[in-house]
């Protein structure tokens, strides 16, 4: 009995010790792969974290155009091929510079002698890129030049599509050349049509009449939208559109901010004219946000004040960072928003009215209203606060990268617009994708409170709210493995990897 009782106490023992070997080994591996989505979570946030994961010892240069609506998409793109492994310098000018600080896993790089405060005219922006590409050349090329004689490791140089004379910039330094551009396809492709258009009669004088009329060769604009596009005079816009189009087709790839399945019905006419490979590997903010780059300070008390609102209940409103109203305007909004009776959120940049420094041109009973159920900021996590599910619609002033993200998180639109492909991209979303309703930017405070009250309440906005959440979900899809915006990016990074190994 003694016998078989040690004998009993050994198995029993054994098979515990096997029992604990077990679990602990489970327990471990459980450890290390929650460990490892751990990493691969705080890259994400954070892609400074990632550099030790680098394994392609290939450097990209970027080079962004000084403005929001432009650095964002750049840095963010830059953050994208980061993350793929490729290491990043960014050239950039003394005006609107981004803050190095945020990116300790860049390589910054300032061209001296390049654009300064003092020499813009920031009312008109083909005036600012004409500038850029005039003046700046030399110092572009001799930064450049200085930058790649110190890192042989250069693969190519990415350029924002606005910089035409960059071209020249590289010419005789041995580096390909690709160009970024932040717009949609269907916009760029409207600016490219612009010759056609004007000797087809587009740009007559009798526009009052004929605004209305459709633009058959680029369904679904009107007359009144490519119309609006040029700025000072027409002979001025066409010579700087046609240098930018021009620059685009002598480089070596073309990367936009957009997804396939949203522009597919446009591709074919855009290929034609523009035979360089082309990647839509938007949206870049679904990789990485443009919380860090943005060039104002963001209020997030705006995200607290959406916290204690109902869902759905709150309209957003926002013109971006560079358009501007008049005082006339600024009343038309107030008596508009006050009617409607619907809360909102309004982003108020300093500067955004004209003669004003911030709120002093708001009548006194407005803000009465907005005491009981508005709030305003001069600036917002524009990415944050449409994803919050207090926000039900989105007055825009129809820029690329805020229509993006109201697409992406499901919010239906108010769209106006003030210049450059603002009228193009509104006409887009309100008549192709119906999206959204279209504001013409001369407000009046009727239509107004019918245009929020109808996106906000009514029928056709609940329909426009579904189509979309399933633009939304097709976004989703793009961004998967197998999806579009996935796959287009894979074959950016062989096509840059590429440079290198063939000794371009």
């Amino acid at each position: 009995m003694a016998a078989s009782y040690v004998d009993s106490t050994t198995f029993y023992n054994h098979s515990r010790f096997l029992l604990l070997l077990y679990l602990f080994k489970e327990t471990e591996q459980h450890f290390f792969s929650e460990k490892k989505l751990e990493d691969r979570v705080t890259m994400a946030d954070n892609p400074s974290k990632s550099i030790s994961q680098n394994t392609n010892t290939h450097r990209v240069i970027l080079f962004p155009l000084p403005f929001q609506g432009h650095m964002n998409p750049m840095i963010q793109l830059a953050n994208i091929l980061h993350s793929r492994g490729f290491t990043i310098s960014i050239l950039y000018h003394q005006y609107n510079s981004p803050d190095p600080s945020k990116y300790p896993h860049f390589s910054f790089h300032l061209i001296p002698g390049g654009l300064s405060e003092d020499q813009l005219d920031k009312d008109e922006p083909l005036s600012a890129i004409l500038l850029i590409n005039t003046d700046c050349i030399k110092p572009t090329r001799d930064c450049l030049g200085k930058l790649l004689s110190t890192h042989n490791d250069t693969a190519c140089i990415i350029m924002d599509a606005n910089l035409f004379s960059s071209q020249a910039v590289v010419e005789g330094l041995g580096i390909p050349r690709l160009v970024l551009r932040t717009s949609s396809v269907c916009s760029f492709l409207a600016f490219a049509t612009l010759p056609v258009l004007r000797e087809n009669g587009f740009y007559s004088d009798d526009l009052d009449s004929r605004g209305e009329d459709p633009v058959l060769e680029l369904p679904p604009l009107r007359v009144k939208d490519v119309q609006a596009i040029h700025v000072r005079s027409l002979d001025f816009t066409l010579k700087i559109i046609s240098n930018i189009v021009e620059g685009t087709k002598t480089a070596s790839g073309l990367i936009f901010n957009t997804i396939q399945d949203l522009e597919e019905p446009y591709l074919a006419n855009f290929h034609e004219p523009f035979r360089v490979p082309t990647f839509l590997i938007g949206p870049f903010h679904k990789f990485f946000s443009a919380a860090s780059s943005s060039l104002l300070t963001q209020d997030r008390s705006s995200v607290s004040w959406l916290d204690i609102q109902k869902p759905g209940s709150v309209l957003y409103v926002s013109f971006g960072s560079a358009a501007t109203i008049d005082g006339e305007s600024l009343r038309e909004m107030t008596r508009g928003l006050a009617s409607s009776m619907q809360p909102f959120l309004w982003v108020v940049r300093p500067g955004l009215v004209q003669g004003s420094e911030w709120l002093e041109s708001l009548p006194n009973e407005f803000m009465e209203v907005v005491s009981q159920r508005g709030y305003i900021v001069k600036w917002a996590p524009q990415q944050e606060v449409l994803s919050h599910p207090a926000v039900g619609g989105f007055w825009t002033h129809s820029g690329w990268n805020s229509i993006l993200e109201s697409i992406c998180e499901g919010v239906p639109m108010i769209c106006s617009s003030f210049f450059g492909d603002q009228k193009v991209n509104s006409r887009y979303v309100t008549d192709a994708w119906k999206l959204g309703i279209k504001l013409e930017h001369v407000f009046k405070r009727e239509e107004i409170e019918s245009a929020i009250r109808k996106i906000m309440l009514d029928k056709e906005g609940q329909e426009i709210r579904e189509r979309a959440l399933c633009w939304k979900e097709k976004i989703d899809v793009s961004l998967k493995t197998d999806g579009s915006s996935s796959q287009s990016l894979n074959a950016l990074s062989d096509l840059i990897s590429s440079f290198k190994s063939s000794g371009a």
